[in-house]
């Protein structure tokens, strides 16, 4: 990497949105708290978040938002509460940009990601704003399953819509929209996110 590139990464200012405001109905247990490797789900996401140079990093709680809140008072994080969090994602992202839009008027771009893949890390995010300067998108996307998906790094022109999507898909338009606009990085093991009793069961038989 070039000198060059190097201080534009080190000078790009980014915040992260950790989406943990969903009801865990299919896991029957809030799974924002289940333990993996010894520590909550959420907990895993935002020291991944802590690790990279983003700031602020935004936790989106809702449902359960009273169980996970204590896990996070001992972080250096900024919660935003969704009280629309059974709308769907775009619930959540509105109330994590909203969040980092208030922070800082200076942030050149947020990654938005979700707090139940534990294949997430400081490396995924480093990944997606070196995508991001080599590219010159506006968007980075990691690719999964067939399609775009979080996590993924957008920059400030898109804070806007963000702050105001609507529905369950979250932003899933923009994100596999435009493909002039979204480059994209391969992340397979992204692909498994923890739903249900059985896929918590799968992973941890996988990794024992």
């Amino acid at each position: 990497m070039s000198r060059s590139a190097i201080r534009e990464l080190v000078t790009f200012r980014f915040a992260a949105v950790i989406l943990a405001a969903g009801q865990s109905s299919r896991m029957g247990t809030p799974k924002q708290l289940l333990a993996l490797d010894g520590q909550p789900l959420v907990v895993r996401a935002v020291h991944a978040a802590l690790a990279s140079p983003a700031w602020p990093v935004v936790v989106v709680l809702g449902a359960h938002a009273e169980k996970i809140r204590p896990v996070l008072a001992h972080l250096p994080v900024l919660v935003a509460d969704s009280p629309a969090w059974a709308e769907g994602m775009a619930a959540s992202i509105r109330a994590g940009v909203t969040t980092i839009r208030r922070f800082s008027r200076a942030l050149d771009g947020v990654v938005i990601a979700l707090c139940d893949q534990p294949a997430f890390s400081v490396d995924t995010i480093t990944q997606l704003v070196a995508a991001h300067h080599t590219s010159g998108r506006s968007i980075v996307a990691a690719h999964y399953s067939g399609r775009h998906g979080a996590p993924a790094l957008f920059l400030r022109e898109h804070f806007e819509t963000l702050a105001h999507l609507t529905g369950e898909e979250g932003a899933r338009t923009l994100l596999n929209g435009d493909p002039a606009r979204v480059a994209s990085i391969d992340f397979p093991a992204l692909a498994i996110d923890l739903d249900t009793p059985a896929d918590v069961a799968a992973l941890r038989s996988s990794v024992s």
